[in-house]
Parts: structure tokens; sequence; C-alpha cells
């Protein structure tokens, strides 16, 4: 009986633990429409959190590049893009990092903060004191 109550035990710490992450597959929200953009997956490598985007929701846009970018992104497909890049974890939050905007080719510093129910992602990037939130949803 201690043995099952141990094991119980510890698949619900994992469980809460794996809630409170953000790595996984997230569905990028459009701030002004409201309506779902693309699917981001966020990782981890070398200790430094990326995104990139594995799915674009909009049919019409799924072989669109990004002829507005610079350097190594420009004119490359949107689809598969790294557009999260080099953030690490400083107390509850990601930053450090940056964020590019495949739409405009901008690119922002960046933030990554689970939200308190853990299936919404709040990404702002900012320049200076200006910034842009969006939340975007947990996919399963």
């Amino acid at each position: 009986m201690k043995n099952i109550l141990t094991t119980l035990l510890f698949v619900c710490i994992l469980s809460s633990v794996n809630a409170q992450s953000i790595f996984g597959k997230w569905k990028s929200i459009d701030d002004e429409t409201g309506k779902a953009k693309s699917i981001i997956e966020i990782y981890e490598k070398d200790r430094k959190v990326y995104g990139k985007i594995i799915e674009i929701i909009n049919k019409d846009r799924a072989n669109a590049v990004c002829d507005a970018c610079k350097g190594d992104k420009k004119n490359q497909p949107i689809l598969g893009m790294r557009i999260i890049e080099g953030l690490e974890l400083e107390d509850d939050m990601y930053e450090g990092g940056t964020i590019t905007n495949p739409e405009n080719g901008k690119v922002y510093k960046c933030t990554l903060k689970l939200t308190e129910d853990s299936d919404t992602l709040r990404v702002r990037g900012y320049v200076a004191f200006f910034y842009k939130t969006q939340y975007w949803k947990r996919v399963e």
C-alpha cells in the first residue's frame, strides 16, 4: 500500500511540473483579430529557449516566405522558421532573447511567461518602453 501511495504521489508531482512548463506546442493568437495564426513549438537547446513555426493555420499562407526579414531569414519559408531565440529562465519568466514577426520582418526583445492557468502563455515583444503582448493557447 505504501508503494502505491508513493507511486501515486510521484505521478502527481510529475504531472504538476509538466503542466507548469512552457515547452510544447502553442497556438499563436493575433492580438488584433483574435484569430489563430500558427502553431509554434517551444523547446530548449543548450539551456536556451527557442520556438519555431510548425504549422500555419491559414492554408493560403502555407507557402509564405519572410520577404521583409533581414539576414539569414530573408526570403525563407515562414513554415519551419525559428522565431523565438535565446531566452533564459529568470525567476518565473523567460527573457534575454528575441522574437521575430515574420509578417513584417521586425525583431523584438522578448519575454515569455505562463499565466496562472498554465495553458496560456504571455508572449511580449518590446523595443525600449514600447511593447505588444499576445496570449497563446497550449495545444495538446
